[in-house]
């Protein structure tokens, strides 16, 4: 026995989680998110989900949704910092279902969607004072009134 603490070996095989909704506790506020986003009718609001015909398929309005509202209440600009927090960060990962898309894409959903995201956000702040979450400096907490 060292008389220091020791972390693990860095060669030492370890698992993660298997399962995505190990990473994100049952009373996690970004849970609203995805409560939220489920409860929108994206057609109606001017987000249309279907692919088109030729290139690499296209990602969910829903899932670009979820992203730009996690960068919202998480107070995330940067859409490379939010590319970066999708690949690393446990409540992004699990939002995404380990997507990852990159900068480009989410700055361009940015920026098309910004007039359509801005009354998603009105929404969805109503949506969360009704669930009882409040932002705080950090970010999203849960409201202990």
């Amino acid at each position: 026995m060292g008389r220091f603490i020791e972390g693990i070996d860095r060669d030492q095989a370890i698992l993660l989680p298997e399962c995505l909704d190990d990473y994100v506790g049952d009373d996690s506020p970004v849970r609203a998110i995805v409560a939220f986003i489920n409860t929108l009718k994206l057609s109606e609001l001017g987000f249309h989900a279907t692919p088109v015909a030729t290139g690499r398929p296209s990602y969910h309005p829903g899932l670009m949704l979820r992203i730009y509202l996690y960068g919202y209440l998480s107070q995330v600009q940067s859409s490379r910092r939010l590319e970066r927090e999708c690949g690393r960060n446990r409540v992004l990962i699990w939002l995404t279902g380990r997507l990852k898309p990159d900068f480009k894409t989410i700055a361009d959903v940015r920026k098309i969607t910004s007039l359509r995201s801005a009354g998603c956000i009105n929404s969805s702040s109503r949506y969360a004072a009704r669930c009882g979450l409040q932002r705080a400096d950090s970010g999203l907490r849960l409201s202990t009134t």
